[in-house]
């Protein structure tokens, strides 16, 4: 597999539970060609991320689509790389679909799979806002919840390939909501972007555009602060086992939820502060390229294929 060069561009496709984000980027990171659709349900999302690419190359000059010559694709849920299987996304709604050569054949050069939160919260560790730190939890929160753990310097894989599905720990087992992946009182069925403004609807009856609305009425809305406070208590339990068994002395805040700010952080970090008792507190701090983490480590792993 032929590596690009310094100057030379490369394609970098990020599929959401929500939207398909894709960049043509060059060695730089200056964007050449971007483009955002819908992510459709189950397998028709792989034939939008083809369209997609095939958009976005064909409106670069000849010259500079002749050096695009490496791209990575990264997936929700389970992926197996190493099979090329996008393996299960209970948010998408796909189950062992084959990616095979899809792309390569598609786009005419090598197109590497990988996880998408994978991915990002590597960025986030390697190039972002955990760069110099050895041991860094990351916790990308947008459609779903997860992350990346770095321990000794060294990102945990796990024996899937990945580590970090810290949405699915669940902490409100006895009363909590069904997560569609199947368990009961999942951190994302409290303290995703959907489950707050989930949560805000139901106890107030007013619907509202997002989670975004929710966080900016904190100040004069005390519902807002319930909803949000039990989506904190959420976070900070799912992080408690994680934390005692690891001692990361980072924990990063990456994803469209992020954008709450210092007003996360902060209540996150003193939630944790109030919560521990033996393990180091952690600082909590923003992601460095927040919701676009996940194509700027795309674009990274295109170039260097490979996650260290």
């Amino acid at each position: 597999m032929r590596t690009p060069g310094p100057a030379d561009p490369v394609l970098a496709v990020d599929v959401g539970g929500t939207t398909i984000k894709a960049e043509i980027t060059d060695g730089a990171g200056e964007v050449l060609s971007s483009g955002t659709v819908a992510t459709p349900p189950g397998a028709a999302a792989f034939d939008a991320v083809g369209a997609l690419g095939d958009r976005l190359l064909a409106e670069l000059p000849a010259v500079q689509r002749d050096r695009v010559m490496r791209a990575a694709v990264i997936l929700p849920g389970i992926v197996d790389p190493a099979r090329s299987l996008a393996v299960f996304s209970s948010n998408v709604g796909w189950r062992d679909v084959k990616v095979g050569s899809r792309f390569t054949d598609r786009w005419d050069m090598p197109v590497l799979i990988e996880h998408d939160v994978a991915v990002a919260g590597w960025a986030e560790w390697r190039y972002g806002a955990g760069r110099g730190c050895d041991d860094v939890c990351v916790l990308i929160l947008g459609t779903g919840i997860s992350g990346t753990l770095s321990v000794g310097g060294r990102l945990v894989r796990g024996a899937a390939g990945q580590a970090g599905e810290y949405g699915h720990i669940p902490v409100r087992h006895r009363d909590g909501l069904r997560c569609p992946c199947g368990n009961v009182g999942c951190v994302e069925t409290v303290a995703s972007g959907a489950a707050i403004a989930r949560a805000y609807t139901a106890r107030t009856g007013r619907e509202t555009a997002g989670a975004e609305t929710v966080f900016a009425a904190l100040d004069s809305d005390p519902d807002a602060r319930a909803v949000v406070a039990d989506a904190i208590d959420a976070l900070a339990e799912g992080l408690f086992g994680v934390i005692h068994a690891t001692c990361p002395e980072l924990v990063v805040l990456g994803g469209g939820l992020a954008r709450a700010g210092d007003v996360l952080t902060g209540a996150l970090q003193d939630r944790l502060t109030e919560l521990l008792r033996v393990a180091p507190v952690p600082r909590v701090v923003l992601g460095e390229f927040g919701a676009r983490a996940g194509l700027v480590g795309a674009a990274r792993y295109a170039r260097s294929g490979t996650l260290d």
